[in-house]
């Protein structure tokens, strides 16, 4: 069993609490979490509610989550955006809204789901049963570039580079407020926040070394700032702790930016634009690029013009 306890703030005031628990709960889905009402493990101010209950500031709210149940993992034909593939890898653009791989209240829909039927088990199996192919991972409302391995050799050669950290990451992203500064460099670990378990932080004592790399592209109206984040490392969350930490929240992250959500976007602002590495068996640096997806060039409009 995983215990949360959390202290609403205002963001919360007035919501239904199993809204509010599936916008603070990325991982798992709505009706997993309708289960865990049903079951009397969500409790306010240490006593039971319904989904229906209304969230006041400062209520103190307590999940317990049940160990996840072995499940089997089946093949799904889901529309993939394929970028490139070759008898080693494969390049996936991946959809706002897409989990990576199984987990709690996400084993199907999946991108691994996705692969399991395009590939037909024909995906590495280092990370697993229930993450083939699956080197790395982005959020489920980040949008982008990702690379799969067919194989365990490929595995271990991208692996090897994401450990030091040779691996060429760049994303696009929207932040609160203008940045001051056109270039940058964030240096600091990163760790589960002492608080609250369910979100990263930057934590000196138990964190792990993080650097993020930004440069500023366009100030927009005084209001909004659009980035170019390269990242030297690959934490948790990285960009959207890193940017929170300077008191520039991406916009629309429900998690990391306590700030009112006027474009009712699905998740964080941000893009995965720009992917290179050693190819596994050519040995020879390939990159590739994604545009920037539609909601995220309607949303730059906008800002403009607001």
């Amino acid at each position: 069993m995983e215990y949360y306890n959390i202290e609403a703030d205002n963001t919360w005031t007035n919501k239904r609490i199993d809204k509010a628990l599936t916008d603070y709960f990325d991982d798992y889905s709505r009706s997993f979490l309708k289960g865990l009402f049903d079951e009397r493990l969500v409790c306010v101010n240490g006593k039971t509610v319904k989904p229906s209950y209304k969230v006041s500031a400062s209520d103190m709210i307590d999940i317990s989550i049940p160990e996840p149940k072995p499940v089997a993992i089946e093949a799904e034909d889901i529309p993939l955006d394929i970028v490139y593939e070759d008898e080693d890898i494969i390049i996936v653009n991946k959809p706002k809204g897409m989990v990576v791989h199984p987990a709690p209240g996400h084993y199907t829909g999946t991108l691994v789901n996705g692969l399991m039927h395009h590939f037909q088990g024909n995906l590495s199996t280092i990370n697993g049963e229930f993450r083939p192919g699956i080197v790395h991972r982005i959020d489920m409302d980040t949008t982008g570039l990702l690379v799969v391995c067919k194989n365990d050799a490929a595995h271990q050669s991208i692996s090897e580079q994401l450990s030091v950290h040779s691996i060429t990451r760049k994303y696009y992203a929207i932040c609160y407020d203008n940045i001051i500064d056109d270039y940058g460099t964030i240096d600091a670990p990163i760790g589960r926040n002492p608080q609250d378990r369910k979100k990263m932080a930057v934590n000196y004592k138990n964190g792990r070394n993080a650097v993020t790399h930004y440069k500023v592209l366009e100030r927009i109206n005084h209001q909004y700032t659009l980035i170019e984040c390269t990242l030297e490392t690959g934490r948790t969350h990285q960009i959207r702790v890193h940017m929170a930490s300077m008191n520039h929240p991406l916009l629309g992250d429900a998690l990391y930016c306590s700030r009112r959500n006027e474009f009712h976007l699905q998740g964080q602002t941000l893009h995965a634009g720009v992917l290179g590495f050693i190819h596994p068996t050519t040995h020879e640096y390939i990159e590739f690029k994604s545009e920037l997806p539609e909601y995220f060039n309607k949303l730059l409009i906008k800002l403009r013009q607001s």
